[in-house]
């Protein structure tokens, strides 16, 4: 098949992180600080991946601020010609941290949120971070640069919807994204907890509508459901390995960020082999391509260039096999390993990323 250039890198600069959110997306087992890649590694993928193709890197973690060699990263990837944009907590964003970011190129903050209220959103935190965001907005905006809002949404904080847009609104967010649990690595052991019920959903749909409407022209909206009561899959990443790549605070590289969970897939590293043979040639970004790996009933499926299938991550944890049909799709014969996740009752506690 046509193998294109990717578009865009996701930088896990560490996974070291102040925060101890239940949903958390990354991996059970985290990336220790002795074996991140150093500054020189990571200025050698910066360059790696601009001539590759890259324009856009999104500098994330954990939490990128951890990182005391931020700065040199960011004025490397902007001197490359790469659009950089911090994904942050905001705990540690000072205002000389922020204007010596903006001096070396930085061009866009994303701000994560838990909760509309400090109350909800340091308990759904693990800690004392719901002011420290109001403060990291109010340093971005007077910076001049635009600010984004990430939300993941559960049962715990769905009862919030409208007072989470409220505060986007307040914060002057220029885009907001709502985006339900995915559930892998830590969320995954919290699933039964973050599971939202079809109420909070159908109660959702309306406030998000009734919010696209009214801030269209001021505030992007994007809304990503909830794919376990979903009909079909959501399209993952565009297709597997088609524009963007991730690299673990390791070297790992990755087709997607929660690729690392299948654990039958042999993934390369920046430590050793080139970004461009690993985008191009490797095992790993190869795998799941195109549609010559896809089974029944995807393989003849009218819909199999509208979600490629769904996605991998999901189906191998579901079903053990990444080259399954995501079971999240009503037409996949193993539909019935998510009935039944959703038939279970609601688990009382949440266990806290440790």
């Amino acid at each position: 098949m046509d193998v294109k250039p990717p578009l865009g890198l996701l930088a896990e600069l560490t996974h070291r992180c102040p925060l101890h959110c239940p949903y958390c997306s990354n991996p059970v087992e985290l990336v220790s600080r002795a074996a991140e890649l150093s500054t020189a590694d990571w200025l050698s993928v910066l360059s790696q991946a601009r001539e590759l193709g890259v324009l856009q890197v999104h500098m994330s973690g954990g939490e990128p601020l951890a990182r005391p060699d931020l700065p040199e990263l960011v004025a490397h990837a902007s001197s490359l010609g790469c659009y950089v944009n911090l994904v942050t907590s905001g705990l540690g964003l000072t205002a000389p941290r922020l204007d010596d970011l903006v001096s070396r190129g930085l061009a866009h903050v994303q701000l994560s949120a838990q909760g509309a209220t400090r109350e909800r959103s340091d308990l759904l935190a693990g800690a004392r971070a719901f002011d420290h965001k109001l403060a990291a907005a109010a340093l971005v905006k007077s910076s001049g640069l635009p600010l984004s809002l990430n939300v993941v949404l559960h049962r715990r904080n769905h009862d919030q919807l409208a007072g989470i847009i409220e505060l986007a609104e307040r914060m002057g967010a220029d885009r907001l994204e709502l985006a339900n649990t995915q559930y892998y690595g830590w969320a995954l052991r919290n699933r039964a907890a973050l599971m939202p019920t079809p109420e909070q959903l159908a109660a959702a749909e309306p406030v998000v509508r009734a919010a696209v409407s009214r801030l269209r022209g001021t505030m992007e909206i994007v809304y990503v459901v909830a794919d376990y009561y979903e009909p079909y899959p959501k399209p993952c990443m565009y297709g597997w390995g088609a524009r963007q790549l991730t690299i673990a605070p390791d070297g790992t590289v990755l087709p997607c960020p929660a690729a690392s969970a299948i654990s039958t897939l042999r993934l390369s590293s920046v430590r050793d082999t080139p970004l461009a043979e690993i985008w191009y040639r490797s095992e790993s970004f190869n795998a799941y391509r195109g549609e010559d790996w896809m089974s029944e009933p995807c393989r003849t499926c009218d819909r199999r260039e509208l979600d490629f299938g769904g996605c991998r991550c999901q189906a191998f944890l579901l079903t053990g096999d990444a080259s399954a049909t995501d079971p999240v799709c009503s037409r996949s014969p193993q539909r019935s390993l998510v009935d039944l996740a959703l038939s279970r009752p609601p688990a009382a506690d949440l266990v806290m990323r440790r």
